[in-house]
């Protein structure tokens, strides 16, 4: 059974807590302690009915505020497949948050109020799903209770979305009138609506295809610890730990080793006491090669034929996400999967007004700010582009000084 991960968007009080509440409820995935503490929480909707934004709404403050803040993940299950949602924040405070839960993301949820339309919070969020490559986008016109379940109200934002859409190179839009608060079109069909013709939320969510990289080419695992026992029993033991992030690799096939760029071939895959003839991505093993090779942690093994790009000038959209703006002149640390090495913003291209999505000259960045900048690093990094393989077309910004995480890289091209 596989999984899909997904995250919802949308501007306050679009009903995303609710819908994923809904989604939990109606599917029985509720503990009966959780449920019981529901019936008797202070929050009621107006009809009396359990407010169902509780189950996401983790923290006081949201609780006291009914808003989103931070990223909560939820998970759940039917009989066909696992789900991982990310109920992301909507409002623009909480941009850094809405990158984060998207980050690992298959599919993106945008609901729109059916009262309001397609507002520039939309369009803000819609950029961002663009930003990330979501493949999939399942446009939400929630609400459709209060508008009397009007087809004419749906169509027309339809419409409205398409033509942002299309400015935005978004595909595999998919659109579904529901009613989270009443349920409508969630899991099951509704009976107010049956002029749509289309399937439940659930039932899409359950048979949309999830995209899987090649699994030859992709071949990446960056090496995060040498194992060399050097006891009696395991005196020529000598291992390359770590996780693979994309792809396939298997015994005899020809590796390259990054930045050092010597190859060789595989000679075993093991896991404890488990060999592997392959390990694809996801899986943590232990890759033996057949030539003694210097690895250190931070060093990646690639496939020999399709090998990742490297360079120390690198093009990247950036997402700001530190209260102290960014300084051209302080050396940041970057993160690249297990290497860490210094870096500097040698260039910022442009920076993203994600509200008209205009793009426009600038001299930093500041929280929840997103732009395009030049990192020059100072060590080679073997990356992907990010619509390429984003589990190895990404990074993070370390502030050295603090120790804090303060941007997300996607990188786009290598300027050398």
């Amino acid at each position: 059974m596989n999984i899909l991960k997904f995250f919802t968007a949308g501007s306050v009080d679009d009903g995303k807590s609710t819908l994923i509440g809904r989604l939990l409820y109606d599917t029985d995935s509720i503990l009966a302690d959780q449920l019981e503490a529901l019936k008797h929480a202070n929050r009621k909707n107006d009809d009396g009915t359990i407010d169902l934004a509780i189950l996401t709404d983790g923290l006081r403050a949201e609780r006291e505020q009914g808003i989103t803040i931070d990223v909560a993940y939820k998970y759940f299950q039917t009989e066909k497949r696992k789900f991982i949602i990310a109920d992301t924040p909507g409002h623009i405070q909480y941009t850094r948050n809405m990158v984060t839960g998207a980050s690992t993301s298959n599919l993106a949820i945008i609901l729109i109020d059916a009262r309001n339309g397609v507002i520039e919070q939309t369009i803000r969020h819609s950029y961002l799903v663009s930003l990330l490559e979501i493949k999939h986008i399942v446009v939400c016109i929630n609400k459709m209770d209060m508008v009397n379940y009007s087809e004419t109200v749906f169509n027309a934002i339809i419409e409205k979305y398409k033509a942002l859409a299309q400015n935005l190179g978004l595909k595999n839009v998919t659109y579904i009138p529901v009613s989270a608060l009443k349920g409508d079109n969630i899991v099951q069909s509704s009976a107010a609506m049956r002029w749509y013709e289309g399937e439940s939320l659930l039932h899409f969510l359950e048979q949309v295809e999830v995209e899987v990289l090649d699994k030859s080419a992709s071949a990446r695992m960056p090496v995060q610890w040498i194992i060399r026992p050097q006891t009696a029993q395991l005196h020529d033991y000598r291992g390359y730990a770590g996780r693979i992030l994309s792809g396939t690799f298997k015994v005899n096939d020809q590796v390259t080793v990054l930045p050092s760029n010597v190859s060789s071939s595989i000679k075993k895959i093991d896991f404890f006491e488990r060999e592997f003839t392959e390990a694809s991505a996801g899986q943590s093993v232990v890759i033996h090669l057949n030539d003694n090779i210097d690895i250190s942690r931070g060093d990646t093994l690639v496939n020999t034929v399709a090998k990742p790009l490297e360079s120390q000038l690198i093009e990247a959209d950036l997402c700001w996400m530190d209260a102290r703006s960014l300084d051209s002149s302080v050396t940041y640390l970057i993160q690249h999967n297990s290497r860490i090495s210094k870096c500097k913003i040698a260039e910022i291209i442009y920076k993203v007004d994600i509200n008209t999505l205009e793009k426009a000259a600038a001299e930093d960045f500041k929280l929840n700010d997103i732009g395009r900048v030049v990192v020059k690093t100072a060590e080679p990094l073997a990356f992907d582009i990010y619509g390429d393989n984003r589990a190895n077309g990404s990074a993070i910004l370390i502030d050295s000084r603090t120790n804090l995480t303060v941007g997300a890289l996607m990188f786009r091209a290598s300027v050398e």
